[in-house]
């Protein structure tokens, strides 16, 4: 996984509150030096509408049916949450959160805190997920900071697509193309299945976990950042591997991957609520 950070101290030293130090991964400076800036082919990805968590990044994202008056959602990966990673086959459904978010402007500046009521979904198996429920509505949000949630796109993504990786946490992008997708990606325990694979350019680091990955073309959220090949090995803890329809193992070093948002839409249902059993929802159950 792009690691999530921790070290509250040094992150105030480096970074500012709220911002953290990488384990075993570069510190502040060298992760500025290896994250390439978006060029000036890309389209104007901005970091409006992302967070930065203690330890990782998110965004702020609605579906196409969300209601101003809905709460707002958080989406992040399942590895970042505050409870630590879920085991395979765990699902975390409605469990109190009091955790904190800095949600940034177009510009990567701090404008606000947003506050979870609760973790509303969280999950490393088939994906890599987790969305709080915020006690901000969308309109509150919007009143307040300005700030317009990310839209999350409905149909699955395709290969060439161009997309832009927003980090809340470094304030920094990735630019790049989806290169395909993985019928399974094995990492350590977990499993996680048609993960999205990019294009070399987009060289993520150790807290750009839960980073949208926006699709440049509409702006809208395809999926979420979370893990990478670090040092060639097969299979093992920040070295996932490919595993095709017939078993057959691909290692990537250097490669990193996302996991698709598309299929937890039909799960969020009206006032910001996940119903698993929904038409449609693609996401484990409990």
């Amino acid at each position: 996984m792009n690691k999530p950070l921790v070290g509250a101290f040094l992150a105030a030293l480096l970074l500012g509150a709220g911002v953290a130090p990488a384990v075993a991964a570069e510190p502040a400076q060298q992760a500025q030096e290896a994250a390439p800036k978006a060029g000036p082919e890309a389209k104007a990805a901005t970091f409006a509408g992302t967070v930065a968590l203690s330890n990782c990044s998110g965004s702020v994202v609605r579906t196409p049916d969300a209601a101003p008056t809905d709460p707002a959602l958080v989406l992040s990966n399942g590895h970042c949450l505050e409870s630590g990673f879920p085991g395979p086959g765990e699902v975390i459904v409605d469990q109190p959160s009091s955790r904190t978010f800095t949600l940034l402007n177009a510009s990567g500046s701090g404008v606000g805190t947003l506050k979870a009521s609760k973790i509303a979904y969280g999950t490393m198996t088939d994906t890599d997920l987790s969305l709080y429920e915020t006690t901000s509505t969308y309109q509150q949000i919007e009143d307040s900071y300005g700030i317009q949630a990310l839209e999350l796109e409905t149909a699955h993504p395709t290969a060439g697509t161009a997309i832009t990786v927003a980090s809340g946490y470094w304030k920094r992008t990735y630019s790049c193309d989806i290169d395909g997708f993985v019928h399974q990606l094995k990492e350590g325990r977990w499993t996680w299945k048609d993960s999205v694979r990019y294009t070399p350019e987009c060289r993520t680091i150790g807290g750009m976990s839960g980073s949208p990955v926006i699709d440049d073309a509409t702006g809208k959220v395809v999926a979420v950042n979370n893990t990478g090949n670090e040092s060639g090995q097969e299979c093992t803890d920040n070295n996932p591997c490919e595993v095709d329809e017939n078993g057959n193992v691909t290692v990537r070093e250097g490669i990193n991957y996302a996991q698709q948002t598309y299929n937890m839409v039909p799960c969020i249902g009206a006032g910001s609520k996940i119903d698993l059993d929904r038409e449609g929802c693609g996401l484990p159950k409990p």
